[in-house]
C-alpha cells in the first residue's frame, strides 16, 4: 500500500476519533433508544414547542451516528478493497478504492471540524446585526454588500433569514439591520463573524476614481431557547415605539408599529421594526434576552470576549477582516492569515474557509497548522 494511501487512512480514523468523542460514541445508541421512547410518548405534542426541540435534538444525533458510521463504512471498505486488488493485481480497483479514500479525507476533516460545535449555544439560532462605521455612504454601501454576503451564505445552507429590523442609509446602502437566522449551528458557525469588517476599493460614488476605505461592524448573539432562562426585571428597561422607516413592508411609514428597547444597566438598545407592534415588541425582547445571554458567555471565554470588544468601534485598529478589491483581489481574516483570491465567491456567500479557519484555531489562538508547526 502505498505511503500516501496510508496516511489518508490514517487521517481519516483519527477524524473518526474525535467525532467519536465528540459524541461519546459509546453512549450515542442508548441516548437514541430514550428520544425513540419519549417520541412515543402519546402526550408529546402536549407542548408543540418542547415536541419540536425534541424532534429537532433526535434527529441532530441520527444525523450524527449516521455520518460516524459512513465514515467508519467508508475507510473499511475502500481499505479492504486495496488489499484486495493489489492482491490480486487489480490496479483499476486500487486506483478507485484510492481515489475514494481521498475524497473520504475531506468529508471525514469537515465533518471533524463540524464536530467542535459543540459549545452551549452553538446549535442555536443566532441574530446577526450589521452596522455601519466610518466611511459615510460608501460604508454604508459595504454594509448592504456584507447583508448580501450572509444571506446568500445563509441560503446555501439551508437557513431561514429574517428581517428583524432596518434603517437605510442617507443615500444608499444600510446604516443598520439586524437578521434572524434560523437553522442547526446557526451561531455556531457565524458566532466567528463579530468584529469590525474593513474593505478597500475604487468608490463608485466618487467622480474622481479613487481608492476609498470603510468599515463595517458585524455582532452575532445566539437565539436564547427555552434551555436557557434569562430574567429581564422590568424597571431596568425602557420601552419606546415609533414609526419605521424601514425596507418596506405592511406597517412601515403608517403607524408607530416600530419598537426599542433600553436595557439601562448595560446600555444595550434594541430594536424590532419588520412587523407588528406587539410582534416587533416580542422580538425586541427576545434579542435583549440574546444579548445579556451572550455576554454572559463573554464573561466565561475570554476568547470570546476579545472577538466582541472587537465589534466595538467600526474603524481602524479593530478589524478582522479585510477585504481588498483594488488594487489587487484577497481578503484576508486577521485572526488566522488565511486567506483567498476569490473575492468575488467571498461577497457571493462563500465564506466557508474563512470561518473553519476561526473554528480550528485551538485555545492558545494559534491556529492548527500553527500549533503543528511548534509539535
Amino acid at each position: 500500500m502505498r505511503a500516501e494511501t496510508q496516511a489518508n487512512i490514517e487521517k481519516i480514523r483519527n477524524s473518526l476519533i474525535l467525532l467519536g468523542q465528540r459524541m461519546d460514541i459509546d453512549t450515542a445508541p442508548h441516548r437514541l433508544e430514550e428520544f425513540n421512547a419519549r417520541v412515543e410518548d402519546p402526550d408529546l405534542w402536549n407542548d408543540p414547542e418542547k415536541a419540536q426541540k425534541l424532534m429537532r435534538d433526535r434527529q441532530v444525533l441520527v444525523d450524527k451516528l449516521k455520518q460516524y458510521e459512513t465514515i467508519k463504512q467508508g475507510v473499511d471498505d475502500n481499505e479492504e478493497l486495496i488489499e484486495l486488488g493489489e492482491m490480486e493485481g487489480d490496479t483499476e480497483v486500487v486506483e478507485e478504492a484510492e481515489a475514494a479514500l481521498a475524497a473520504l479525507v475531506e468529508d471525514a476533516a469537515a465533518k471533524e471540524l463540524e464536530a467542535l460545535l459543540d459549545g452551549e449555544a452553538d446549535s442555536n439560532d443566532t441574530f446577526l446585526e450589521i452596522n455601519s462605521g466610518a466611511g459615510g455612504t460608501e460604508s454604508c454601501d459595504w454594509a448592504s454588500m456584507l447583508a448580501r454576503m450572509y444571506t446568500r451564505w445563509a441560503e446555501k445552507q439551508g437557513y431561514d433569514v429574517e428581517l428583524q429590523s432596518f434603517s437605510a442609509g442617507e443615500e444608499a446602502g444600510i446604516k443598520s439591520a439586524v437578521y434572524k437566522i434560523s437553522g442547526h449551528n446557526a451561531y455556531g458557525w457565524l458566532k466567528s463573524e463579530s468584529g469590525v469588517h474593513r474593505l478597500v476599493r475604487i468608490s463608485p460614488f466618487d467622480s474622481a476614481a479613487k481608492r476609498h476605505t470603510s468599515f463595517t461592524s458585524v455582532k452575532v448573539y445566539p437565539v436564547v431557547d427555552d434551555n436557557i432562562e434569562i430574567e429581564v426585571n422590568p424597571s431596568d428597561i425602557r420601552i419606546d415605539t415609533y414609526r419605521s422607516s424601514g425596507a418596506g413592508g405592511q406597517h412601515v411609514n403608517t403607524t408607530d408599529s416600530a419598537v426599542r428597547i433600553t436595557h439601562h444597566p448595560t446600555g444595550i438598545v434594541v430594536t424590532s421594526s419588520e412587523k407588528s407592534q406587539h410582534q416587533n415588541r416580542d422580538i425586541a425582547m427576545k434579542a435583549l434576552k440574546s444579548r445579556l445571554y451572550q455576554m454572559e458567555l463573554d464573561k466565561r471565554s475570554a476568547k470570546v470576549n476579545e472577538v466582541h470588544e472587537n465589534a466595538g468601534d467600526a474603524g481602524w485598529g479593530n478589524q478582522i477582516r479585510s477585504y481588498v478589491l483594488q488594487p489587487y483581489q484577497m481578503v484576508k481574516d486577521l485572526r488566522t492569515s488565511y486567506e483567498t483570491s476569490d473575492t468575488q465567491g467571498v461577497l457571493d456567500g462563500n465564506i466557508d474557509g474563512l470561518m473553519a479557519s476561526v473554528l480550528a484555531m485551538d485555545v492558545s489562538g494559534k491556529s492548527r497548522a500553527e500549533a503543528n508547526a511548534e509539535d
